[in-house]
């Protein structure tokens, strides 16, 4: 699979929203305080991320997030705007590495990095397939396999 030329470091997007109710951490079910939650920060990071390269893809081709490390720097309330920005910083083959940031109103929230893959959504889709019909296969087997020793312990 060939990586779109007009990939490269430096492209970047950022997005701001305003911390709703379905944002904080006592909704999301990460804390017992409510703030702006890691667990959607994280969530928007890969948003924007996705979206920085989007544009640039083949058709059939998308990206997955492979990797995220993330500081969660400081609390923001609900009502507050946070702008999230990710900025194209590494390109190895298929795997892209974004610098990702969040700030509120007041200062910067969140910092880190997230690496994305870029794959074939054919390649990926039957790979989905393989592992269900694998698993579709060890259910039946393990059945299998119960019946028969139910028969041999009852004889």
């Amino acid at each position: 699979m060939e990586v779109e030329m007009d990939i490269k470091p430096g492209l970047k997007m950022e997005k701001t929203l305003v911390v709703g109710p379905e944002h904080i951490a006592t909704h999301m079910g990460s804390g017992g305080v409510p703030v702006y939650s890691t667990p959607t920060m994280v969530l928007h990071m890969e948003e924007v991320s996705r979206l920085v390269v989007e544009p640039y893809l083949a058709e059939g081709q998308s990206t997955v997030g492979a990797l995220i490390h993330v500081e969660h720097l400081a609390p923001t309330p609900p009502g507050m705007k946070v702008t999230i920005r990710s900025e194209l910083i590494k390109v190895e083959e298929r795997r892209l590495t974004f610098a990702v940031e969040a700030w509120d109103e007041v200062e910067k929230v969140g910092q880190g990095t997230h690496v994305r893959v870029i794959i074939d959504l054919q390649r990926f889709a039957q790979k989905i397939a393989r592992k269900e019909a694998k698993i579709g296969k060890e259910a039946k087997i393990g059945q299998a396999t119960l019946t028969a020793s139910e028969q041999g312990a009852s004889s």
